[in-house]
């Protein structure tokens, strides 16, 4: 049989779910028979999903929400900020607020979301990493160090919860074209360079981390659990590049062969 992903009556959940990623996510997840509610600060208008406002770090206001939307077969834990500052120049305030939403909202989401699915012997969450748990990017101690934090909820989540027949797993995006990039996609000085170091030249779409997503949480990767895919262009399978010893040239935002 062809292999089709399909989510038809589940009820999937998006938090951070209002731009981005997780909207992509949110509509791929719509588009392939799935019941979706999105979770974030912002309410969202967007056909056939359900949006509900509400404070992330919030434990109480994230149970209740549960409540409303009931069982639950797919969670996606996408919410994130990033605060660039120079590791000497990280205030307390930019630390804790990073790992607020980037690290401990995601877990405390995932316990809650644990309990429930347990009594259901099912369920499958896929959390957004980055490349970023894996590297030290300069100006992101705070982001870094979250992302990093989320491969041990990770790791630990799938062990424990397996025998629920609960997956979890997780996507590393590498750098995607979103609103919060727009300025550094738009800037061929930085782009250049950095698209440089790409086996693929370019940067990613949100749908192609939506792709790698919906594959995760879907009953085709049915024996998959614990793991985190990167999607990343072949960022982190280099160390010097790809680009620099080729005949190419940079075209239309990302690097071609000649």
């Amino acid at each position: 049989m062809p292999m089709e992903i399909r989510f038809d009556q589940m009820n999937c959940v998006v938090t951070g779910g209002a731009g981005g990623i997780g909207l992509e996510t949110a509509k791929l997840l719509r588009d392939s028979g799935a019941k979706v509610w999105i979770l974030d600060r912002v309410a969202v208008s967007e056909p056939g999903v359900e949006s509900l406002v509400l404070d992330l770090r919030d434990d109480e206001a994230f149970a209740k929400a549960l409540d409303r939307i009931g069982a639950v077969d797919v969670a996606v834990l996408n919410a994130g900020i990033c605060r660039p500052q120079k590791l000497e120049e990280t205030t307390r305030e930019n630390w804790q607020a990073t790992l607020d939403i980037n690290l401990s909202a995601v877990f405390f989401h995932l316990k809650e979301l644990a309990i429930r699915m347990k009594q259901r012997r099912k369920g499958s969450m896929v959390l957004t990493a980055s490349t970023n748990s894996f590297d030290g990017e300069a100006d992101l101690i705070s982001y870094n160090a979250s992302k990093a934090g989320l491969l041990g909820i990770l790791h630990t989540a799938a062990n424990e919860l397996g025998p629920y027949g609960i997956r979890v797993n997780a996507v590393c995006p590498g750098l995607i074209e979103t609103a919060l990039t727009a300025s550094a996609f738009a800037d061929e000085r930085l782009i250049k360079p950095y698209f440089e170091a790409l086996p693929l030249g370019r940067g990613g779409k949100p749908l192609e981390v939506a792709n790698a997503i919906a594959f995760l949480a879907s009953d085709v990767a049915s024996y998959i659990t614990g793991t985190s895919v990167f999607v990343d262009g072949g960022q982190m399978a280099t160390k010097f590049g790809t680009w620099g010893n080729l005949e190419s040239r940079f075209e239309g935002g990302k690097w071609c062969l000649s």
